[in-house]
């Protein structure tokens, strides 16, 4: 991870910008770190984080994993199981009209 004093960052942003869109950079001040750049290549990037630093969603995420250590889960195979029917039922239908 590459490090980056304050002072270069400021003088510098948008080449860091898309150097951190690859990588995290440190951002220091008086040569300890101080703070991280953290650039998105993609939309979908920026999507990502956004979601794993929600409170919001990680509260649910806690919340779905506390169910299903109570036992409270669906099994992966129900859920396959499941996909699968609907999946064929949907291509009946459309062997129907077509």
């Amino acid at each position: 991870m590459k490090q980056v004093a304050f002072a270069e960052l400021r003088d510098h942003l948008s080449k860091y910008l898309v150097e951190a869109g690859e990588d995290q950079i440190v951002i220091t001040k008086h040569g300890k770190p101080a703070g991280l750049l953290t650039g998105f290549a993609t939309e979908d990037e920026w999507f990502d984080f956004q979601l794993e630093n929600d409170p919001r969603f990680l509260k649910k995420i806690e919340e779905s994993r506390a169910s299903v250590r109570a036992g409270q889960g669906i099994p992966w195979e129900r859920v396959k199981q499941e996909d699968d029917e609907r999946t064929r039922a949907s291509s009946r239908r459309r062997k129907r009209r077509g």
